[in-house]
């Protein structure tokens, strides 16, 4: 095998792998230090050995077990391994090649329920496993909950000292304990998809990969426990991931909702969104992602913008508001004002969810004041909306469709319609 395919082999296995491999190795390892070094360790030895003994059929198993057998050498010249967990000592006298799974499906599900364990802060939860699983950068993190990053940073750090010093098990944990992590769960899994679908920085809008992985566990979390916010967290992702390959053009342009193709919108996933909520709603217990799912299949429902029930979807986000408020429901909402309202209406809603607080830093909040400026020919306030909107993102194509706004505005008139 050339150097450049076993270079480009071991560049998909580090993209497509990385995740699953750690997620096993903290299991296999009882901790995230010797884990994350065992990675590094693995890939390391993958850039040696392919391209001199090819890419191995099961990739994923390869990196495990490299990191996993250079853990246990690495410990036993330490002097360290009569310390270690058991199931490595009966590993150091085993095979030197021992059988791994071409798929252990619920490693990062497991990884997930210890980072959401009801021992660790609530804001801690979500960081270590955005963090750990979701393979997300601090600042990514940071973004995501409006905070600096080293806030984020410290989290982090905590909850990995406490997972460690009260040795808390790397399990799924027993069904009468599930509730009491599952509101994490849910929250850490929808994050992780957010950050696919409108990514915070990097080249591109969109990260596929990640949300595949937040659908993955989704769908794994519902074959444990079907809830209806289970059920809707699922819904509410497939219905947007149905049109996700449409919000970007050829070029990596950004494409509003109302310019979207949406012929092209995946009917399956539609379809399927659609039966969750059904399964969720027969319950009769409704949560804030089937609410947010039920937004989402207004959308899907709709043969174009005008056409939507935005009658139903404000009624909606009210319902969402009482049962879990917060400055971005508050602000989604009054988008909605708008478009059901008309721009006015819409443009003193999304101010008052501005005076509310939490949202000053949230490039979105003033992106959408500025539309509304922008619809009402108030050229002088969007301009300085959107100035505010586009200091406060560094995603690129973001940035380029504020910038073709702004540049719109000094256009004149036309450029303002």
């Amino acid at each position: 095998m050339s150097t450049a395919a076993a270079r480009n082999a071991l560049e998909a296995a580090y993209r497509t792998e990385k995740r699953r491999v750690l997620a096993t190795l903290i299991r296999l390892l009882g901790g995230f230090d010797a884990a994350e070094e065992a990675l590094h360790e693995a890939f390391a030895a993958a850039a040696v050995q392919w391209p001199r003994e090819g890419v191995p059929a099961n990739p994923y198993g390869w990196l495990v077990s490299a990191g996993r057998f250079r853990t246990i050498d690495r410990w036993r010249r330490d002097g360290r391994l009569a310390s270690a967990v058991p199931e490595l000592l009966a590993l150091a006298d085993g095979k030197q090649e021992p059988v791994v799974p071409q798929l252990i499906p619920d490693d990062e599900l497991r990884l997930i329920f210890i980072c959401c364990h009801p021992a660790l802060a609530p804001d801690a939860r979500a960081a270590l496993t955005l963090r750990e699983v979701g393979g997300l950068t601090t600042e990514e993190i940071a973004r995501a909950y409006l905070v600096p990053a080293p806030t984020i940073a410290q989290r982090i750090v905590r909850a990995k000292a406490k997972i460690r010093d009260e040795a808390l098990p790397y399990e799924v944990p027993a069904r009468a304990e599930l509730p009491a992590r599952l509101d994490s769960v849910l929250q850490v899994i929808y994050l992780i998809f957010n950050e696919g679908y409108a990514a915070t920085q990097g080249p591109t809008l969109t990260r596929a990969d990640l949300c595949a992985e937040a659908v993955r566990l989704g769908r794994l979390l519902l074959d444990l426990l079907d809830e209806p916010d289970v059920l809707g967290l699922l819904a509410l992702m497939l219905l947007h991931e149905a049109r996700r390959a449409t919000r970007i053009d050829a070029a990596g342009d950004l494409i509003l909702l109302e310019d979207q193709d949406r012929s092209l919108w995946d009917r399956g996933l539609i379809s399927e969104g659609q039966a969750l909520i059904d399964r969720a709603l027969s319950t009769g217990r409704p949560g804030p992602y089937l609410l947010q799912a039920a937004i989402a299949a207004c959308h899907a429902d709709a043969p174009s913008t005008a056409e939507t029930d935005w009658l139903q979807v404000v009624a909606l986000y009210d319902a969402l508001h009482r049962l879990s408020p917060s400055p971005v429901v508050a602000l989604n909402r009054g988008v909605a004002v708008g478009m059901r309202d008309g721009p006015q209406a819409g443009l003193s809603a999304v101010e008052a969810a501005l005076k509310q607080g939490g949202l000053d830093g949230y490039h979105l909040a003033h992106a959408a004041r500025a539309d509304m400026q922008r619809r009402l020919g108030l050229v002088d306030q969007a301009r300085a909306s959107y100035l505010t909107a586009l200091e406060l993102t560094r995603q690129p194509a973001e940035r380029r469709f504020l910038q073709a706004r702004l540049a719109q505005l000094a256009a004149g008139p036309d450029g303002a319609a």
